[in-house]
């Protein structure tokens, strides 16, 4: 960590430091072209609204797109056949679409990447954040009343309150056990009794005396000796889920389509000032990247820089209930598990019940377990 600065200093400095960035990668006065992409009767997914209003402010020449699970379905296999894993980030399928037509207007686009992880813009940050809160509100009340109702309530990301009620189940856990465990908690897809039994041969076989290998991870990433927390979870995402998920997600999808894309915030510089300040000035009043939104307030409207975290999701949750079920049907049906002999086929039937009948969302897991079986049928 380099020497801590103030306030002010890191307003001027980051400020400038994009400016000129932008600049530098900008070579004409022409009006910037934008690109936006959103999902069809999916409003809980889609920022394109958000998008169009900052276009507006700024005169831009911008360019929506919307799609639908048919637009998913058409370019699927091509984008999980570009991977060289197993690669089940379903975002990676609108940043495909997005990527081939942009390339039809610019050869060279600029992306937001690294905004979350250097200015804690991610929800999971807030819960290291909110955690001594908690902690200050007696057991009995937290455990014994709070924590059991939320528990027995249904969640989902199909509404807002039942995304709540799921958001809430996910800090509690995240509120368990030492600091590398609670980080774990909030990032991680699987929880660990459910990789424990999902692969035929692990389970009851599992050493309990051996360590978690995702926990052992976990801890080798995070600056244990660090006093501020936020910052060693910000420095572990930028060392593994940026350039592991993000960057690798968008390098692949926008070179598949021949479009090169640039990230400012990623700009040496920018990261130097990001770690040389406390997290204190990006995570304030329950806010993430608040030096961000408190920097360019005056040039953005005020509804844009108070609005709820959303990212950049796919309604996966949606249309594996819907148009995509037949997805679960070809890929988790019960013969075929069996068969193929790598996992539990019990597991996998819970997941499948839990998330149609509204119980929990298993989305991710299930994306997962399907976006492998489709790389396995491929080259195995």
């Amino acid at each position: 960590m380099s020497e801590v600065v103030s306030w002010e200093d890191v307003h001027k400095e980051k400020t400038q430091i994009l400016f000129n960035r932008v600049k530098r990668i900008r070579n004409s006065n022409q009006p910037v072209k934008t690109f936006s992409i959103g999902f069809k009767d999916a409003e809980l997914f889609d920022e394109t609204h958000y998008a169009r209003e900052v276009a507006d402010c700024f005169k831009t020449d911008h360019h929506e797109f919307k799609l639908t699970y048919r637009d998913m379905l058409d370019v699927l296999p091509d984008v999980l056949a570009t991977f060289d894993e197993p690669f089940a980030d379903s975002s990676a399928i609108p940043t495909y679409i997005v990527s081939r037509e942009t390339r039809k207007y610019v050869t060279v686009a600029l992306s937001g990447d690294g905004g979350d992880e250097l200015f804690a813009g991610y929800r999971s940050y807030l819960g290291e954040y909110w955690y001594k809160r908690y902690m200050f509100i007696p057991a009995f009340i937290r455990e014994g009343f709070f924590e059991r109702l939320i528990q027995t309530l249904p969640d989902s990301r199909d509404s807002k309150y039942l995304e709540y009620i799921r958001r809430l189940k996910k800090f509690i856990k995240g509120t368990k056990g030492s600091f590398p465990e609670r980080v774990l908690a909030l990032k991680e897809i699987f929880p660990r009794d459910i990789r424990r039994n999902l692969l035929c041969r692990s389970g009851s076989n599992e050493n309990p005396l051996l360590e978690d290998p995702a926990l052992s991870r976990v801890k080798k990433l995070l600056d244990l000796n660090c006093n501020d927390r936020i910052n060693s979870i910000l420095y572990a995402d930028l060392k593994d889920s940026l350039p592991g998920d993000m960057l690798t997600k968008v390098d692949w999808m926008s070179m598949k389509n021949s479009l090169e894309v640039r990230v400012p915030f990623l700009d040496h510089r920018v990261v130097e000032l990001a770690f040389s300040m406390q997290s204190a000035f990006k995570l304030r009043k329950g806010r993430g990247k608040y030096i961000l939104k408190e920097t360019f307030k005056d040039i953005l409207p005020s509804r844009l820089v108070d609005r709820p975290k959303a990212g950049f999701e796919v309604p996966i949750s949606q249309w594996l209930k819907t148009d995509l079920n037949f997805l679960i049907e070809q890929n988790l049906a019960e013969d075929r598990i069996r068969e193929q002999g790598i996992f539990n086929y019990e597991i996998i039937k819970k997941l499948i019940h839990d998330h149609m009948s509204n119980r929990t969302d298993t989305s991710w897991m299930l994306w997962n377990l399907i976006v492998f079986q489709h790389w396995s049928d491929k080259y195995f």
